[in-house]
């Protein structure tokens, strides 16, 4: 089980501002062909990125993930919010649980079982982290939205003293309930990275390893195959010249004697193929897995980093009573920071999304591979 470092649900509290405008989404840049020549790596990187958020995979998944209900809160008790975590990642993982196991219940035991279902744990497992990150995202919401009301309503363009006293006031009682709370993402130095990297790491040797084993099987299988062919062949040219005076059924006969053992190694050697084709569809799964959590891991250091430095202001100023001149600076530097933090809340919204979407069309493409397996060969 993943853990995480989030707030209670007793820590919610009351809205202290009254209204606040919804947050501005950023404009996506528009994507251009594919068939464009002479485009630069970063153009393509940013093309293929709007292309994956404009994706139909990405669109089923994302109001699923963030819906826009703003009624939306998490469960109360832990035994609810277990369940609802279960359905919904039942909802999101494709193919579900019940899929795979049943494609691997009529599978032979061995190295290639245990790592393809391996594979398929840790996949679950990346999901199941990403809707940990999606609470962190709504508390995240929630932990700032007195305070960007706040942000809005205030005059800070102007010279400090402009604020009123009662404005003074409910900054500073804002400030205080934001300090009161806890930080919405896991610490760095959480486990839950490290273990999961940890995993597809490892995993990602295992399965190297095996993908060398099976390749050069079956290199050495073909080779056995052609050699066989070639014997073959030499067989029937001499046999051919020896009969020339005899009928052509006998020399049929003769020829059709070796054929069948000859080429035998040609079954395992395409059986071979197949499992070859399994680790391959697993090992390039891990690759992108491990990289999606790699970028998911720093966008959630800068939001946890970005809290902490939020907080270490707002102390600052609460240190200094409700003085007006301090509170205006610090509520100044916070609507500096408030547009870069909502531009990462967002990447990682995104990145979320885009990270479910890598796990179910890995697991699709290993699925179909263990299914044409086993059509053919079970």
């Amino acid at each position: 089980m993943l853990h995480c470092c989030m707030p209670s649900s007793s820590t919610r509290r009351p809205n202290l501002i009254s209204s606040l405008p919804p947050p501005q989404q950023a404009n996506s840049a528009e994507g251009t062909p594919r068939s464009s020549a002479q485009r630069s790596p970063t153009v393509n990187l940013i093309d293929e990125y709007t292309l994956a958020t404009q994706s139909n995979s990405f669109s089923e998944i994302w109001p699923i993930i963030h819906p826009s209900d703003p009624s939306y809160e998490n469960p109360d008790s832990e035994h609810t919010e277990a369940h609802c975590a279960e359905q919904l990642l039942a909802q999101i993982l494709n193919p579900s649980q019940e899929c795979v196991q049943e494609a691997l219940k009529h599978a032979r035991p061995n190295t290639l079982t245990h790592l393809v279902s391996a594979y398929f744990d840790h996949s679950e497992n990346t999901s199941h982290l990403c809707l940990i990150l999606r609470d962190s995202v709504h508390n995240a919401h929630s932990l700032y939205c007195d305070l960007h009301k706040l942000l809005d309503v205030l005059p800070l363009d102007t010279e400090s003293n402009s604020l009123s006293q009662s404005q003074c006031d409910t900054a500073f009682d804002v400030f205080l309930q934001f300090d009161c709370l806890d930080n919405p993402f896991p610490d760095p130095e959480s486990h839950n990275f490290q273990d999961m990297r940890r995993c597809f790491s490892q995993l990602n040797q295992q399965l190297h390893r095996r993908l060398h084993k099976s390749r050069s099987r079956v290199r050495l299988l073909q080779s056995a195959t052609t050699c066989s062919a070639i014997c073959l062949i030499g067989s029937v040219v001499g046999v051919a010249i020896s009969a020339v005076a005899r009928a052509s059924h006998a020399v049929v006969a003769i020829v059709a004697g070796p054929l069948l053992p000859a080429f035998l190694p040609s079954k395992i050697s395409k059986k071979e193929l197949a499992h070859v084709a399994q680790l391959d569809a697993a090992a390039r799964g891990t690759y992108v897995l491990h990289n999606d959590l790699d970028t998911i891991d720093r966008l959630v250091e800068r939001l946890y980093a970005g809290v902490e430095d939020d907080k270490l202001l707002i102390r600052l100023g609460l240190a200094r009573g409700r003085d007006r001149h301090p509170i205006h600076e610090v509520a100044k530097q916070l609507q500096k920071n408030h547009r870069n933090f909502l531009s990462q809340l967002k990447d990682l919204e995104e990145h979320i999304c885009l990270c479910v979407a890598a796990v179910n069309r890995a697991r699709s493409l290993l699925l179909d591979e263990i299914r044409l397996y086993q059509s053919h060969y079970l």
